[in-house]
């Protein structure tokens, strides 16, 4: 989740996104760490397409309201397993993803229904650094966190 599921619209109607910094650099780490990174999401978004590329993600998909439609599709399309993906969600839409794929994660202020029943509830809400709170979790799980830090902890 990069954002907090608010929408803001400008003069113009287009919907206006805020983005946690925190995020993206998580999901870099991931990626240096050797990770595919995709988003998901069932909204067409310039803002959401405008920071998939900053980030540089694997995957974007976009406008697919049934997201487990989406999620089929995109495992045939990259020739992988659902037990392979770790997953991050917050509502009912999420919910045949998250039951499906081999690692699932809720953001804190997710609602009930899918933090019952994902394999771990983030401390941080939607848009506040959750999804770089799930990569922490996975790279340390890992034994990759370790080596990513190192290369902050550099001496000039």
């Amino acid at each position: 989740m990069l954002t907090d599921g608010r929408l803001l619209y400008g003069a113009d109607g287009e919907a206006w996104k805020v983005f946690d910094v925190r995020d993206g650099l998580g999901l870099k780490l991931a990626q240096r760490a050797g990770l595919k990174v995709g988003l998901l999401s069932g909204r067409q978004s310039r803002a959401l397409e405008t920071r998939a590329q900053e980030i540089g993600v694997d995957a974007l998909i976009m406008g697919r309201a049934d997201k487990g439609a989406a999620f089929r599709d995109f495992l045939a399309a990259h020739g992988t397993a659902a037990g392979r993906v770790g997953y991050l969600g917050d509502d009912l839409v999420d919910l045949p993803v998250l039951l499906a794929c081999g690692l699932s994660f809720a953001t804190a202020d997710a609602v009930p229904d899918v933090r019952s029943r994902v394999h771990h509830v983030l401390t941080c809400r939607g848009g506040r650094a959750a999804a770089r709170e799930m990569v922490e979790i996975v790279l340390r799980a890992r034994g990759a966190w370790e080596r990513l830090l190192a290369d902050f902890l550099r001496a000039i």
